[in-house]
Parts: C-alpha cells; structure tokens; sequence
C-alpha cells in the first residue's frame, strides 16, 4: 500500500492508506472475472489509436492529451467532488495548502475584462514597489494580460522565488503608465484574520473576534497566537467567524477544535469503503478556552468549517448562529501519478459526534440569522474579497450577523454573573 493524502473543500487533508496503482482491493479481487480491468485497457487503447491515426486535427492527439482527456472525463463523471489535477493545477494545490507560494504579493481580480491589483500584501514586492489598489497590469513580461484569464495571469505572477518580473502598469487616478521591476520572493498567506476586541460600552464585557478564511497548514498556530493576543486583552467571550470557508485540511479543523475542548476529545469519524477512522483533538494539547463561544456560518461554510461546527455544536461548547451550511461533507483522496499530475476522488464520509451526517445537509444553526440587506450581503463580500491578508482596519459594512453574534454573547455572560452560587443558595 502507498500512503496518500486526504482533503476536504478542496485541499490536501491527511494521510491515510489507500490501495494503489497495481493493487486491488480484496473486494475488487472477487469480482475481477466480471470486471476485467484488461479488457477495458483494451478497448481505451484500441480507441486512442484510432484517434491518433485518423482524426483530422493532429495537433490534439498526442498520447499526452488524449490520456489526460481521459482522465478528467472519467473523475469528473464519478461526483461534483472528484477532478483530474495536470502537474500545475496539483502544484498550485499543494502551495494553497502550505499557505505560501513564491510570487509578488499582490491580490489580483477582474475589473470589466482588466486584469486589476486589489490591494498589495504589506511585507512584499508589490507593497514595497509602491504598487496601490485599482492600479491596473497591462503587461507581464512584455506580454499583454488582455487575453489571460484571471488563473492564467496569476500563474504568470507566480513562480521560481528570486526571478525577476516586470510589470507594465496603468494607474487610473493619474492616467500614468509604468514598468516595475519586481522580484519573487516567498508570500505567506495567513488564514486568520481580522482579529481584535469588538467595541463596546462602558461596562459590557469584551468579546473578542476572529476569522478563519481556511484550514491550511499553519492555520492552528496561527490562531493560537491571535487567542494569545486576545487573552492579554482580558476578553470574556469569543466569536469565531466560518462564513465563506471553504474547508481545507481536516487534521487543521481538528485542531482548531483543540482550542476549545478537552485534549483527547472526539471530533469526528471518517467512513468510506475502507475501515473508518475516528479524529480526536491531541491528548497533549493545551488547556482550552473556556470562555462562551459563538461561530459565525453562512451558505458558504462548508467541509472543515462544518467539521468545527457540526462538532462544537454537537458537544455543546458552541452557539452557532447565522445559516445552514454548504452541506459538504466528503472527504477526498489525492494520489499522485506518475508525472507530477494528481487524481483526486471521493473515498469517505464524514460524521459528527453525535453521527450526524454533514453531507447534502449541512449544520443548521442554533439561532437562525440572515444578512439584512442584498447590499449589506455585497459589502460584507467585497471586503472579504478585497481585504489584504494584512489589513488591520476595522470593517466599514455593516454587519448584523456579527451584531447578533455579539448580543448572544453578551446575554450568556450576563446570565452567567447573576446565576446564584452553591453556596448562596445553600445559605
């Protein structure tokens, strides 16, 4: 057996055993006189020789081609989830889920077919070249973006660390035109963010907050050191937000969940056609956080957002507010193929401590809460889309999830100090 890795939303997760190429499963092996894998290799050989030998454009039909056609088509047709990776697209997955990658350090978008900066990360080339917002990069090299979709162009600014790239840009606020010389270097895309204290009253308690974009490697280190910063601020109550998270690593989701409960705590069972396994926060960890928490989900909470929620819910250490989530509740494998290209595809299901199953069902919130606006909606989303991963200003959208978010915790935590003790109620 090869070793392969896990994901959930699309990233690598664990490592667990898989069968291999060349290798079959015992239930395979029963019924492989009814299903001859020989024979089907057969007939997909016999047909790409026909390709290669007649069909009218030979520029499509190299041996490289045809096989990866095959490929996409025969994952793409098993569920939504499972895909085909060529070696870029699984390099680039690796990169996302180390949460670094070399490149300028600038966040990009599509502006009316321009390829346009939406903020330059602090620490990097494009911040320190002097690189603002709405600038907008007309060339890569000498060759122009017009034509580039958004992945390719950003393919284009990502690569080898310590090459040089330059940029021709235009500069709408002064109608200015200019290369900039930039080299790559290592960007670091951290995961947490937004983290601070949420204003308040005189005499309202302090009720921190912080943000999860994803779960990547980093991810529980980072948001140690984010509730580290919130502790020495003395905050009572804690909203941790999992809107618009796609998922990512399931062993960082377990993890997560270790900040918050008993070391050793069950979190969650994968169950697939292998054995299933059960992911429990480290008998080492640290002593949690026990101050009231809420988390913050939305239609786009999904994979390792559910796991931490569907999980703190079911152990009731957790209120969670805001919508029923995504309903992404499959784990996949990604095994890699010969020539640096990967197959990933669905092995497992996961399910709560309670053995709720996540999948096409989603975690339903305890207090139901929907953004009051379609506007409040696309300003909340273009402030997560456009926030640098270092932006330290305080959103300017209104919020009412949030808002209610804040209330719930400030109502616990009132209860909690009017509750009577043993020994009041004893005297």
């Amino acid at each position: 057996m090869r070793i392969h890795a896990f994901i959930v939303g699309g990233l690598c997760l664990v490592c667990a055993p898989f069968w291999a190429m060349g290798e079959e499963s015992p239930a395979a092996n029963a019924k492989e006189e009814e299903d001859s894998p020989y024979e089907q290799l057969q007939v997909l050989a016999r047909a790409m020789q026909l390709i290669r030998q007649d069909f009218v454009d030979d520029k499509k039909v190299s041996y490289r081609d045809l096989t990866y056609s095959a490929l996409r088509g025969m994952l793409a047709s098993l569920d939504p989830h499972s895909q085909f990776m060529e070696p870029e697209d699984f390099q680039g997955m690796q990169e996302d889920t180390r949460s670094e990658f070399g490149g300028l350090g600038v966040v990009v978008t599509m502006e009316d077919g321009v390829l346009t900066i939406v903020a330059p990360m602090e620490d990097s080339p494009g911040f320190a070249a002097g690189l603002e917002p709405g600038d907008q990069i007309l060339r890569v090299n000498g060759q122009s973006t017009d034509k580039l979709t958004l992945s390719e162009a950003i393919e284009k600014l990502r690569g080898e660390v310590g090459e040089k790239v330059t940029m021709t840009i235009r500069r709408p606020r002064t109608k200015e035109i200019k290369d900039y010389e930039l080299i790559r270097q290592i960007i670091k895309v951290p995961s947490v963010k937004g983290t601070r204290v949420l204003p308040a009253r005189e005499g309202e308690p302090k009720i921190g907050y912080v943000r999860i974009t994803q779960f990547n490697e980093p991810t529980a280190a980072e948001l140690g050191r984010a509730l580290d910063r919130l502790d020495k601020e003395r905050i009572e109550g804690l909203i941790l937000d999992l809107r618009y998270n796609p998922g990512g690593l399931l062993g960082s989701a377990v993890d997560v969940c270790g900040f918050f409960v008993p070391p050793g705590t069950p979190i969650v069972t994968t169950e697939g056609r292998s054995p299933g396994r059960e992911y429990s926060t480290s008998p080492q960890g640290a002593h949690p956080r026990t101050y009231p928490l809420v988390i913050l989900v939305n239609y786009a909470s999904a994979s390792g957002s559910e796991v931490v929620a569907g999980a703190l819910k079911d152990l009731d250490r957790a209120i969670i507010l805001g919508e029923t989530t995504f309903g992404k509740g499959s784990v996949q494998s990604v095994m890699s193929l010969p020539d640096g290209s990967a197959a990933r595809f669905t092995t497992a299901k996961y399910y709560t401590p309670d053995r709720q199953v996540i999948h096409e069902h989603g975690v339903a919130p305890n207090i139901h809460a929907t953004l009051g606006t379609q506007e409040e909606i696309e300003l909340l989303r273009a402030r997560r889309e456009g926030d640098s991963p270092t932006t330290k200003t305080a959103p300017t959208a209104k919020d009412s999830q949030l808002e209610r978010a804040a209330d719930a915790l400030r109502g616990l935590l009132l209860k909690s100090k009017r509750a009577p003790t043993k020994a009041s109620r004893a005297s």
